[in-house]
C-alpha cells in the first residue's frame, strides 16, 4: 500500500497563476492563451479614461467596421495602438453596429466610451433656425453654412423649377415651402435630407381642419401659403394677422390691386425702409409686384409660419381695404382712401416725433 502523502509533500493539486494542474505537468498552449488573452485584456481594459485636449472629429464612413474606425481614430491621435482597440472591441462583442457620422473624440477617451458612441450613432448635431420671414437667399445662406456648401450653389437648387415635384410641393420654386422652425441633424447630413426635412415640417404644419378651410376658400395652396407669405411680411403684431389677411381677401372680391409693400421689395431682391415710386416703377414688369399686377403673385415671398397660414385661410371679418403702419409696429386700418390718408398723415407724425425724442 503507497505512503501517503505527508504534510510536507503538499497536496497533489497545487495553484499556478491561478490554474491548477498536477506537479510535474506543464501548462497547455490553451491555457497559456488564455493567460496572454486575459494579461492583454488587461492592458486594453487600462488604456484610455484620462481624456485630454480638445475635442477632435473623426468621420467613420458608411459600412465600416471596427478596423476601418480603429484606423481613423488613431489616425487623429484619438487611440494608441489599433490592435489593442481591435482586440478589446471584439472580445467585448462590440464594434458590430457601428454608425457613420462625424464624431468628437478626445485623446485618451477610454476605450468603453469610444466603442459605446460609435455604437449608439452619438455623433455630432448641428442646430439651426430659420425664422417666419426668410426668403430662399436667407435660407440658402443658413444651409450653406451647415453642410459647407457655398450659398450660390445652395441657392441654385432651391431656386430651380424642378425641385417642387421632388418634394411635393406646389412651388414654383421652393420658396415658401422651407418651414420656419428649429432643426437638430447630424453633422454632414447632405443637403437633400436637410431640404426634405423642412418640405416635411411644411406638409406636416397643414391640419386637417386647414386642408378643409382651404377646400371651402377656392384658393389653390399655392395662392393661400402666397398670401400667408404676405401677411407674415406685413404683420409685426400677431394678432393683427388675420385683419391684414383680411384686407387683402377684400381687396381681392372687389378687384383691387393689392399693393403690397413686400411683394415690390422681394421683385427688388432687397428690403427697403420706405417703398418710393421710382423703385415700384423699376420693377413695373415683374409678375410679383401688386402694384402693378392684379391678383396673388405667382407665388410664395417667403417663409410663413402656421399661424400665418391660417390668417390667410381665416381672416377676419372686418370690411377694411387700407392700413398703414405705425412707429411701434402695429397698424392703423382703415375703410376709404380718404381716411387711409389721413392715418398716413397721422403715422408720419408720429413716426417723425418718436425720432426727435429719441437721444442721438
Amino acid at each position: 500500500m503507497p505512503d501517503r502523502p505527508s504534510e510536507e509533500r503538499g497536496p497533489l493539486i497545487r495553484p499556478v497563476h491561478g490554474i491548477f494542474h498536477r506537479p510535474g505537468m506543464r501548462p497547455t498552449r490553451g491555457l497559456l492563451r488564455t493567460a496572454v488573452l486575459a494579461a492583454a485584456l488587461a492592458g486594453a481594459a487600462a488604456c484610455g479614461g484620462n481624456p485630454k485636449g480638445v475635442p477632435i472629429r473623426v468621420t467613420v464612413p458608411p459600412r465600416a467596421g471596427l478596423a476601418t474606425a480603429a484606423d481613423s481614430l488613431a489616425a487623429h491621435g484619438i487611440i494608441g495602438s489599433t490592435a489593442m482597440f481591435k482586440l478589446y472591441g471584439r472580445v467585448n462583442g462590440g464594434g458590430k453596429g457601428i454608425k457613420p457620422g462625424i464624431y468628437e473624440f478626445r485623446r485618451g477617451d477610454a476605450f468603453a466610451d469610444i466603442v459605446r458612441r460609435l455604437e449608439r450613432g452619438d455623433v455630432v448635431k448641428i442646430r439651426w433656425v430659420i425664422p417666419e420671414g426668410w426668403t430662399l437667399p436667407q435660407v440658402a445662406a443658413r444651409l450653406a453654412k451647415q453642410t459647407g456648401l457655398p450659398p450660390d450653389s445652395v441657392l441654385r437648387v432651391l431656386a430651380d423649377p424642378t425641385a417642387p415635384a421632388k418634394y411635393g410641393v406646389p412651388g414654383p420654386t421652393l420658396e415658401g415651402y422651407l418651414y420656419p422652425a428649429t432643426y437638430v441633424y447630424p453633422l454632414g447630413t447632405p443637403l437633400p435630407k436637410l431640404i426634405g426635412a423642412m418640405t416635411d415640417r411644411y406638409r406636416a404644419a397643414w391640419t386637417p381642419a386647414m386642408r378643409a378651410k382651404l377646400a371651402e376658400s377656392g384658393m389653390s395652396e399655392r395662392d393661400a401659403v402666397a398670401l400667408a407669405s404676405i401677411v407674415e411680411k406685413e404683420a409685426k403684431v400677431w394678432t393683427e394677422r388675420p385683419v391684414i389677411s383680411a384686407v387683402y381677401h377684400n381687396r381681392l372680391t372687389v378687384g383691387m390691386r393689392l399693393q403690397a409693400d413686400p411683394t415690390v421689395q422681394y421683385a427688388l431682391g432687397r428690403h427697403t425702409a420706405r417703398l418710393l415710386y421710382g423703385e415700384i416703377r423699376d420693377v413695373a414688369g415683374n409678375p410679383y409686384n401688386t402694384y402693378t399686377h392684379a391678383g396673388l403673385p405667382p407665388g410664395p415671398i417667403a417663409s410663413p409660419s402656421k399661424g400665418a397660414i391660417e390668417a390667410a385661410l381665416n381672416p377676419s371679418a372686418d370690411d377694411y381695404l387700407y392700413f398703414v403702419a405705425r412707429s411701434n409696429g402695429t397698424h392703423v386700418f382703415t375703410r376709404s382712401l380718404a381716411e387711409h390718408n389721413t392715418a398716413k398723415l397721422a403715422a408720419k407724425r408720429e413716426t417723425a416725433a418718436a425720432a426727435q425724442a429719441t437721444p442721438p
